[in-house]
């Protein structure tokens, strides 16, 4: 007869803490953007609202929210996909290139991960400057995808090692070059890994403050995380209004997670096998 197993009571109190921890905040966000500001001041902050409205997203939309949505959606899609571009193909020939130049490549290329962003704020917004590119949405493209390349490159690096010699061998038998080979072999093995990674410079893209800050100015290329200070005004903040602007902000990034789930989490526990 099996031994009954003791139920783990302290790991069951564990998962019960780390789930209020991650879900009450949202909560929190979530009924405080249905409250009205005088609400917000007078009923308990985990409460239901008394009377929900949906007035703060109205004033949210009626702030501009649409136009600083879309350029946050032009801004995050190209950089992602300058960077998945640029990435796939240097972890190629990082690792069918098995040459001195491809591995010293590589090593300037990790270097990029132990550079702090803050550090060169200052050389690159004398960059664009200069490049004429100020106050446009190519100054936050660009900027974003060299920043993002050195993680991608490493972590594409790890999972083309995985892929087999075999089927580059048969491949090059078949006279494919390094562009079919890419583009017919490399590409569908990766996409478990392009899709991880894409997701993750996505939220960096799509949650980055310091760039739009610095290098943007006007309101016509004003993205999602620059339109919070509409709500903070000289002698106080619509907390209703600021937050039902943080839940229409996250809703794009959890519909993208939604749909790329399943290779997210593939790609999250391949490509590190050696």
């Amino acid at each position: 007869m099996a031994a009954r197993t003791r139920p783990n009571a302290l790991g069951a109190l564990g998962g019960w803490l780390w789930l209020a921890v991650t879900v009450l905040p949202v909560y929190y966000i979530v009924v405080t953007s249905l409250r009205t500001q005088a609400d917000y001041y007078d009923e308990n902050p985990l409460s239901l609202p008394s009377d929900p409205t949906l007035a703060a997203y109205g004033r949210v939309l009626d702030a501009g929210f649409p136009g600083y949505l879309a350029n946050s959606v032009v801004v995050t899609a190209a950089a992602v996909a300058g960077t998945l571009a640029v990435s796939l193909m240097a972890a190629y020939v990082v690792v069918r290139g098995r040459t001195r130049f491809a591995r010293r490549v590589f090593q300037a290329v990790l270097l990029g991960i132990a550079i702090p962003i803050q550090a060169t704020v200052v050389p690159v917004y004398y960059l664009i400057v200069q490049l004429g590119l100020y106050d446009t949405l190519a100054a936050l493209v660009l900027p974003s995808i060299a920043f993002a390349i050195p993680l991608t490159v490493l972590i594409l690096v790890n999972f083309l090692r995985d892929v087999p010699e075999d089927l580059f061998a048969s491949m090059r038998v078949d006279g494919a070059g390094d562009w079919r080979i890419l583009w017919s072999l490399v590409l569908p093995l990766t996409r478990p890994a392009l899709v991880t990674v894409g997701v993750y410079d996505a939220l960096q893209v799509w949650n980055g403050f310091l760039f739009p800050l610095v290098l943007t100015q006007s309101q016509s290329t004003r993205v999602l995380p620059m339109t919070l200070w509409a709500f903070e005004g000289s002698f106080g903040v619509d907390v209703p209004g600021l937050l039902a602007a943080v839940v229409l902000s996250v809703l794009p990034v959890a519909a993208v997670y939604a749909v790329a789930r399943r290779q997210l989490v593939a790609g999250l526990t391949a490509g590190f096998g050696r």
